[in-house]
């Protein structure tokens, strides 16, 4: 026996992965929607590699009584509407929007990280998605703050173009196109030039000069992993299509070698360590696109500070960063509490 399971934003990029995850973990299903906006209705998009393909309904009139959970990527706007309405007719939400993660009411879920904070999802009936540089980066940083207490993250991000949509993904190829033939080059999804640059702002920016996704990483994993963890981050937009990654340096309490870390690591559930000391020893985005662990390398220990490493992180962010961890938090809750048969 499977579940009803509703994918929302079921056209976007995160949402066609969500489809494919569950297609290619073959999670227990009776019956999949594609759910999107009002001008994707009708259309046909394939559900993964199975070769069936799901018309795709309207969101607007779409009733989800009768539906066991509802993946959501549909963006915080729509969400505020729809998400508390398919709660309240007993479908269980995943979002993988910003707007509920920080909500006390709310669990907010890396399974690798907090999977007991579920139980907390009865209250809004509702389960928050990290934020994707955060996803990615706790999944390591869990096995190393069990083994030696994390008190300090400095971590500067490389995040895809992918992370701002398709429209992110298109403005990248256009300007590369423009920049290789000499037509003008455009700015509508980013604030700069993408092509051929990087750029030190990803979301608004606060009063304090951070911005809203370097806010993000502090506050989510605060509340994911530990509240007495000190976190800052620059977060940098790079013309990379997929995969994010991340440069981290931690100070911890107890003494921990390289060498301890790395065996932690390589054992660690979602990671998988490439780390020689030689000429492609390490992991690259293009290399992390559509595999689902978070591959880590360049672990090293730190002398400026007691008790301090350096690690790089990478890993693609539709995948783990969102589809991934909205799916295995749907297998976490199946298990759980939302069991078939």
């Amino acid at each position: 026996m499977g579940y009803k399971i509703a994918v929302v934003g079921a056209t976007g990029n995160v949402g066609r992965e969500m489809l494919n995850i569950l297609a290619e973990r073959e999670f227990p299903i009776d019956e999949i929607a594609a759910v999107a906006s009002p001008a994707s209705q009708g259309r046909m998009i394939d559900f993964g590699d199975s070769g069936k393909e799901l018309k795709v309904h309207n969101i607007e009139n779409f009733d989800f009584a009768g539906w066991d959970m509802a993946l959501f990527a549909a963006g915080s706007g729509p969400t505020k509407i729809y998400a508390p309405k398919a709660a309240a007719a007993g479908c269980t939400v995943i979002d993988n929007s910003s707007l509920y993660r920080m909500d006390p009411d709310v669990p907010l879920i890396v399974p690798e990280v907090n999977p007991d904070a579920i139980d907390g999802y009865k209250v809004k009936n509702i389960i928050a998605n990290p934020n994707c540089s955060t996803a990615q980066m706790l999944v390591a940083l869990k096995p190393l703050h069990d083994a030696a207490i994390i008190k300090r993250v400095v971590v500067s991000t490389y995040q895809s173009v992918s992370g701002a949509g398709k429209g992110g993904m298109d403005e990248l190829f256009e300007q590369s196109r423009a920049i290789f033939v000499g037509d003008p080059k455009d700015n509508e999804v980013f604030t700069k030039q993408i092509a051929f640059n990087v750029i030190p702002h990803i979301d608004v920016f606060l009063d304090d000069g951070s911005t809203k996704e370097e806010w993000k990483m502090v506050v989510e994993t605060k509340k994911i992993l530990d509240p007495k963890i000190k976190v800052t981050a620059t977060c940098v937009r790079v013309p990379v299509f997929v995969g994010h990654s991340e440069s981290i340096n931690l100070e911890f309490e107890k003494e921990i070698s390289a060498e301890t870390a790395q065996n932690i690591l390589r054992e660690a559930p979602g990671i998988m360590l490439v780390d020689k000391r030689e000429d492609e020893g390490y992991t690259t985005p293009v290399e992390c696109v559509g595999d689902s662990a978070t591959y880590i390398s360049r672990v090293r220990e730190d002398p400026t500070v007691e008790n301090g490493l350096n690690i790089w992180c990478v890993s693609d962010n539709l995948r783990k960063g969102a589809a991934l961890n909205a799916v295995q938090i749907a297998e976490l809750l199946g298990r759980k509490y939302l069991k078939k048969g």
